[in-house]
């Protein structure tokens, strides 16, 4: 490791003068770098800031977190994506609280153990909350120094993170690690930008080798995308009358998979061949035990996931026979059309929540 690379220092200089003046960035305390560091895996900086804000709010220290209930986790993190990256902060929290004394750990292996933190995670927190000389390697760093050493390797072969690795070791400065990695990710956020980078404000420029030889929309390399499915999902809108007011039917998900432990409107995929009517008719059959007859249309909601896309067409539905159970949920209630906003709810069926509100009788 050099103690001030000539790299080093002329990023770290354009940092001084150009950092991005983040919420996160006014604290060294390691809950906060942790909280950051977990939101911002897969989503912009701008999308994040408001779920920050509302967080640490709701959640100032790791003993508020760990007491509070997944329930109200999950509905602080909703709109945020990614909902696994909230549950396992609230189990690693509980975890810090019970093995570790409420102290957030400050070793590499500790934090490793902890469910939700990889290892650009663990440098990033180490780096900045602790001031340990630990490069990280999120993707705004993969995509700088695949550039600026034009790599030719594919994107996350295991000679690609190797390359990376010894390069960023030779690059990090001693006691500034910190300040290191947050360069280089406000440079790939702010000019080495995927697609065309902004070269000509680069700091780094007269030593990058893609620009040199043109090869900076080709690095990094990566494999061409496959075509992403598109599934057809049916929900069904149960109704009651009770106590005057209207009650909906939501089911809550299991724990793991997709959105797990948020609530929704039971439904589900159409099958091959299935009329949606008889795709949904089938999934209320299978999910709560009950015979239904449907009605009107709700609305069509649409979403993109990461590996693929919904269209979901939500129907009002009457019970024929039986009494709803939770087959396949971990828990089912009759909520009156106000509370909804009360329960954690992916971007679909808050959707359907929301139409819900402005239907007419």
């Amino acid at each position: 490791m050099s103690e001030l690379h000539p790299l080093s220092r002329r990023l770290l200089d354009w940092y001084a003068r150009h950092a991005r003046s983040l919420p996160w960035r006014e604290t060294r305390d390691p809950y906060a770098t942790w909280v950051a560091e977990i939101m911002l895996q897969q989503t912009r900086v701008d999308t994040v800031i408001p779920y920050y804000h509302r967080w640490m709010t709701r959640f100032p220290t790791l003993h508020t977190l760990a007491e509070s209930s997944l329930q109200d986790v999950l509905a602080c993190w909703e709109g945020l994506g990614y909902y696994s990256r909230a549950r396992s902060m609230h189990r690693a929290a509980g975890l810090i609280i019970r093995d570790h004394g409420g102290t957030f750990p400050s070793d590499l292996h500790t934090l490793l153990s902890l469910p939700g933190i990889g290892s650009s995670s663990a440098a990033d927190i180490l780096s900045i909350a602790f001031g340990q000389d630990m490069a990280a390697l999120d993707g705004n760093i993969k995509r700088v120094i695949a550039r600026l050493y034009d790599l030719p390797d594919e994107l996350d072969t295991p000679a690609f993170l190797r390359r990376c690795r010894s390069l960023l070791d030779e690059l990090l400065p001693s006691g500034r690690a910190g300040d290191f990695n947050q360069s280089l990710m406000d440079l790939g956020a702010g000019i080495c930008l995927p697609g065309v980078p902004l070269c000509d404000t680069c700091p780094l420029s007269e030593n990058c080798l893609a620009r040199e030889r043109q090869s900076q929309a080709t690095r990094p390399v990566t494999r061409p995308r496959a075509a992403i499915p598109h599934v057809q999902v049916t929900a069904g809108v149960l109704l009651q009358s009770y106590n005057h007011s209207q009650q909906v039917l939501i089911a809550r998900r299991p724990q793991s998979g997709l959105l797990g432990g948020m609530w929704e409107f039971p439904g589900g995929k159409q099958e091959a061949g299935e009329s949606l009517d008889a795709s949904l008719i089938r999934e209320l059959h299978e999910e709560l035990g009950v015979s239904v007859e449907v009605g009107r249309k709700v609305g069509v909601f649409k979403h993109a996931y990461t590996h693929f896309r919904v269209t979901l067409h939500a129907y009002l539905c009457h019970i024929l026979s039986g009494e709803p159970s939770a087959l396949a949920a971990d828990e089912i209630r009759w909520v009156t059309l106000p509370d909804l906003s009360g329960y954690p709810m992916g971007k679909l069926d808050r959707m359907i929540s929301e139409a819900l509100v402005k239907l007419p009788d």
